[in-house]
């Protein structure tokens, strides 16, 4: 577990990144708190920061408990594919939103894995 603690660490550590990065563009491009729009440049720093805050709600309960109940290793496995897949995500959003579906689905994956994998190892487990 101590693998997917780390993988958890590092996840929350980007989200804090991206976080920062929204900092950072409000005052480059002049966006007054608590305006959350009007610069497309900012726009798109916000909304990385949100959808990844959208999608650890669901991820980091769903990695822990399909490394609990399913297998570390792959967990592991699936966690780093998720932060790897935000940077990515990240990346293309900020050139091209349109462009963002190859990072949205290395987050997207290792979400529906771990969420269905725990569900069918435990119902397995209790028949």
């Amino acid at each position: 577990m101590e693998l997917i603690a780390i993988v958890t660490v590092l996840i929350l550590i980007q989200t804090i990144f991206f976080g920062f990065e929204v900092g950072k563009a409000r005052g480059k491009y002049n966006i007054k708190a608590p305006a959350v729009s009007g610069n497309e440049k900012f726009d798109r720093h916000y909304r990385i920061h949100q959808n990844t805050i959208e999608q650890i709600i669901i991820f980091i309960p769903s990695l822990w408990l399909f490394g609990y109940f399913v297998n570390v290793n792959i967990a592991t496995a699936l966690g780093v594919l998720f932060f790897l897949g935000r940077f990515i995500f990240r990346s293309a959003y900020l050139k091209d939103p349109a462009s963002r579906e190859i990072g949205f689905i290395m987050g997207f994956l290792p979400i529906a894995i771990c969420l269905l994998g725990t569900l069918f190892f435990v119902t397995k487990s209790m028949l």
